[in-house]
């Protein structure tokens, strides 16, 4: 069984709660099945879980560079330089960052987070398009950083073939595409 959920900010990648933070059993009553990799607490977007073991591993493991797209909010306008960088592989304190897919979008018609992104009347913000196909953590977060655009809202509209259409957050549904 393979599910895409659309998880909610401030909703962890785990069934159980931690403190203050819901667990994934809040919006997935589905026995058996475990999330194949991660998505920070503050981030938002596609989750894929399965319960295929084998099929999870290959989903969070590196090692077969599974391409993931997420639509990030960051403060300023990235110049070409910037996203030339991104693609290119960002040095980050653990290593250089494979190479990338990235390019400045309009601003995606996604729901409202809650909480908001704080607002700087005197920084504009934008769009990047950012595909990669490694995990490290909180990569696209510290990517982002490295060239000068912090990053303010991260939601992951893809994994290999997975998309998140038009799920809202809190939304799942099964599918029986396989990568």
């Amino acid at each position: 069984m393979i599910l895409i959920f659309n998880k909610p900010m401030n909703v962890l990648s785990q069934f159980t709660d931690e403190g203050k933070w819901p667990g994934l059993a809040r919006y997935i009553d589905q026995p058996g099945v475990y999330a194949a990799g991660r998505l920070d607490r503050d981030s938002e977007g596609l989750l894929v879980l399965t319960d295929d073991g084998r099929l999870q591993a290959r989903i969070a493991n590196p090692k077969f560079k599974l391409p993931k797209t997420y639509w990030v909010q960051v403060e300023g306008v990235p110049d070409d330089v910037a996203l030339q960088t991104l693609a290119a592989g960002v040095d980050l304190n653990d290593g250089r960052t494979r190479p990338a897919k990235a390019r400045l979008i309009e601003p995606p018609d996604v729901w409202d987070r809650d909480p908001p992104i704080r607002v700087r009347k005197s920084v504009p913000d934008s769009w990047v398009e950012l595909t990669i196909s490694e995990g490290k953590n909180r990569q696209v977060r510290r990517m982002t950083a490295a060239v000068g655009h912090p990053t303010l809202r991260l939601v992951r509209v893809a994994i290999g073939p997975w998309s998140l259409g038009r799920l809202q957050p809190g939304e799942w549904i099964t599918t029986t595409v396989r990568p």
